[in-house]
């Protein structure tokens, strides 16, 4: 019924719209900068980015110099790659899991508080 490599061929066609969007939307907000237009709104372009269009947000960034000197939208895209990054290699590597799992406890024991 479902291949071993279905999951995998899913999740890498999602990440792909979802940068391609993500670099398309940074595209149109440069676009409506210069024109004095209504703007997307910076929340939505780092919920992208946290959703796993960080790449796509990171090339519009450079590649069409936007929002390159922009607080705090620089650290809150800063920490959502940071977050990625510590997630994936929870996801590859085993020490990784149980680092993450032990940060997630403490986390939600101190917010419990």
């Amino acid at each position: 019924m479902f291949s071993s490599l279905e999951p995998i061929i899913l999740a890498l066609a999602f990440l792909v719209v979802i940068n391609l969007t993500g670099f398309l939307l940074f595209a149109w907000d440069k676009h409506c900068a210069r024109q004095g237009r209504w703007r997307v709104k910076e929340r939505t372009l780092l919920l992208l980015a946290a959703l796993g269009g960080s790449i796509g947000i990171i090339a519009g960034q450079k590649i069409l110099r936007h929002k390159t000197r922009k607080q705090p939208f620089r650290s809150y895209l800063a920490a959502i790659v940071i977050m990625q990054i510590v997630l994936l290699a929870g996801v590859i590597f085993p020490a990784g899991r149980d680092c993450i799992r032990a940060a997630f406890t403490v986390l939600v024991g101190a917010a419990g508080q």
